[in-house]
């Protein structure tokens, strides 16, 4: 089953990709040893550029609500691709603990919903007349998967507890935008997405704790740890903390453990996936 997996991984086609992580079976559990790709295959375009040179316009005009579902649209691909990734990288790390079914279950559900999310946005970009590589995005996502593929405490981190997790506290602005221009029908898509992340975070929540009850760690000041690891800026009000807590991110998760004391955890255990790879 792990060649499913990664044949998903590898599309490059980003509606084929979908789909095949729709299909992919709930009770796969990948071979450790298999030697993961570092990349997903992707499409010639969007054209990657900085994330200052992406394009923000107002979604009160058309080709704003474009840019924004654009944007979102590229958000749910890599998602997938996150989702896939955190299962093949890391099965067979010790911090799962005899878990890996279980691991796997949870990541290949949360890649289905993103799969369904960007087939939804993607129709929505095509109905606007437009499509999911018509304008440039960025591979911001993908260089923090990068920055924390030796680490499943760092992923899990970064990606649902971090990316996902701010996901929370700024859609509910963008569906009051979309419903302000009169686009019920995009806003109508982002809260399907918006009550599906909010299960995501919970999944990465989840997982979290997993990996810090076997490491003997409090999971707040680990949280915070693993930012500064990988240099990336801590999460800022304002927090939607209804959201937040719905995903089980309170109340070690909430503005009070910023200001938490900061522990190392101990030794990472090694991911089999990352020994001898480059950077």
């Amino acid at each position: 089953m792990i060649g499913a997996l990664r044949a998903a991984f590898a599309k490059e086609d980003p509606r084929a990709k979908a789909e095949a992580a729709l299909a992919l079976p709930r009770d796969l559990v990948p071979d450790p040893d298999a030697q993961w790709p570092d990349r997903p295959g992707r499409p010639d375009r969007p054209v990657l550029v900085a994330a200052r040179d992406v394009p923000k316009r107002s979604p009160a005009g058309p080709e704003g609500r474009i840019a924004l579902l654009h944007a979102l649209a590229h958000i749910e691909l890599n998602a997938i691709d996150l989702a896939l990734d955190i299962v093949g990288r890391f099965a067979g790390c010790e911090d799962l603990g005899g878990s890996e079914a279980d691991f796997a279950a949870d990541w290949i559900g949360v890649a289905a919903e993103e799969a369904k999310h960007f087939l939804m946005l993607a129709a929505r970009l095509e109905a606007l007349g437009s499509v999911y590589g018509a304008l440039p995005a960025h591979d911001g996502l993908w260089q923090t998967a990068l920055r924390t593929r030796a680490s499943l405490l760092d992923r899990l981190a970064i990606a649902p507890l971090t990316h996902e997790a701010r996901g929370l506290d700024v859609t509910p602005g963008m569906i009051a935008r979309l419903d302000g221009a009169g686009d019920r029908e995009s806003a109508g898509l982002l809260e399907v997405i918006y009550r599906d992340e909010i299960g995501h975070v919970a999944v990465g929540r989840r997982w979290f704790a997993h990996v810090c009850a076997r490491r003997g760690l409090e999971a707040g000041p680990a949280y915070a740890a693993a930012l500064d690891r990988i240099a990336l800026a801590r999460p800022h009000p304002p927090f939607n903390e209804p959201a937040r807590r719905a995903a089980g991110l309170a109340p070690s998760f909430d503005v009070d453990f910023l200001h938490a004391k900061v522990v190392e955890p101990a030794e990472m255990p090694a991911n089999p996936r990352f020994l001898g790879e480059s950077s």
